[in-house]
């Protein structure tokens, strides 16, 4: 009842705010401020719905100041199944990312708009940039190098062989070089309890487990200084922090950083911007969420055309265009013609903050 009558304060002649749930219509109200004094009175009416309601407010008006000039556009149309882990690649302008369930590494080009891929073996759960050439890929529950050029793939290491129903899902490369990879079960809806690791490979070629009694393990990315490492356990429904030995890569004092509120969706795929913050895609959420780690607040929420919003990277020509992946599998017909843009990768300017370029894995 609330919902609608805070739907009646907009006009649908106005411009667009993108909130926590979605893009609207700017009215007249919220240009001037009226809108917030309107919706204020009607929260008053209604104290079940206040809570939630008073987050879409925060939202709305945080908004219109700050994200006016936010655009998100769809850049690469490739309507994956389970599209993630972007990487931007500085020296040929491309982006670098992977389809899970599709078996893929795709590169794009964003001066040519075309698109080459890789198809592997098993899931591929990520595809990182090699200092020597190349890239390595988390393939079922194998790490493998990826000679583009010849299209050869190599195996270098192997975790959990002995859980088949397992596999390898995020994986990114620390400033020093090591590969971090995590694992997850294969059917997620399973239930088993903790099933993953996170695991550490050095340049040669050996690996560690850092971490075990993982649900799904996902998004990771490091401060500056290289003592605090930014990890998600998605089933967690949280944001974590480790403090970082740099000489080892061993992890210590966990703790969260933010907890995902009712409505954000599920935390996935993550980066740092230049300035510390976070940039949380957050699955059957539909939004990137801004999160300051030092103060553990919300600064800002980036809504997309699509609810599997999966991960997300800073890149373009200075590193000011965060780009987003997303997924369609487990949509039905229905939803998919309601998001005939699910699978597709999302490129968000206009965020005013700039990322800073990948990591390479050193072996």
């Amino acid at each position: 009842m609330i919902w609608a009558q805070a739907r009646s304060l907009r006009d649908p002649g106005g411009g667009s705010v993108r909130g926590g749930v979605g893009a609207w219509p700017v009215s007249a109200d919220v240009q001037t401020g009226r809108f917030g004094q309107n919706l204020c009175s009607e929260l008053r009416s209604s104290a079940t719905e206040t809570a939630w309601l008073a987050r879409l407010l925060s939202d709305w008006l945080q908004q219109t100041g700050e994200m006016s000039s936010v655009k998100v556009e769809s850049v690469v149309k490739e309507h994956a199944q389970i599209g993630e882990g972007p990487v931007w690649e500085e020296s040929e302008q491309t982006l670098l990312f992977v389809d899970i369930a599709g078996q893929k590494i795709h590169r794009w080009n964003s001066a040519t708009n075309q698109i080459q891929s890789l198809q592997t073996a098993d899931t591929v759960g990520f595809a990182v940039p090699r200092r020597s050439g190349g890239y390595v890929a988390g393939v079922g529950c194998s790490i493998v190098a990826v000679d583009w050029s010849t299209q050869k793939v190599t195996s270098l290491a192997s975790v959990e062989d002995d859980k088949p129903e397992n596999r390898l899902n995020d994986g990114k490369a620390d400033p020093m070089g090591r590969l971090l990879a995590g694992t997850m079960r294969r059917d997620a809806q399973t239930a088993q309890v903790k099933p993953g690791s996170l695991y550490l490979m050095k340049s040669d070629l050996s690996v560690t487990k850092l971490l075990g009694q993982v649900d799904i393990s996902n998004g990771m990315d490091w401060t500056a200084d290289l003592k605090t490492l930014f990890y998600i356990d998605s089933l967690a429904m949280s944001v974590d922090a480790f403090d970082y030995d740099s000489a080892s890569g061993k992890l210590g004092n966990r703790r969260v950083v933010y907890r995902l509120a009712e409505g954000e969706g599920v935390p996935d795929g993550m980066t740092l911007d230049a300035n510390g913050r976070l940039w949380v895609a957050c699955y059957d959420g539909g939004r990137v969420l801004n999160i300051d780690p030092a103060t553990g607040k919300r600064l800002q929420t980036v809504s997309l055309p699509a609810t599997k919003t999966t991960s997300c990277c800073f890149g373009g020509p200075d590193y000011s265009d965060l780009y987003v992946t997303s997924a369609s599998l487990g949509l039905d017909q229905s939803e998919l013609q309601k998001q005939p843009q699910a699978g597709n990768t999302f490129r968000v300017t206009g965020l005013g903050v700039k990322g800073q370029p990948s990591n390479a894995f050193s072996g």
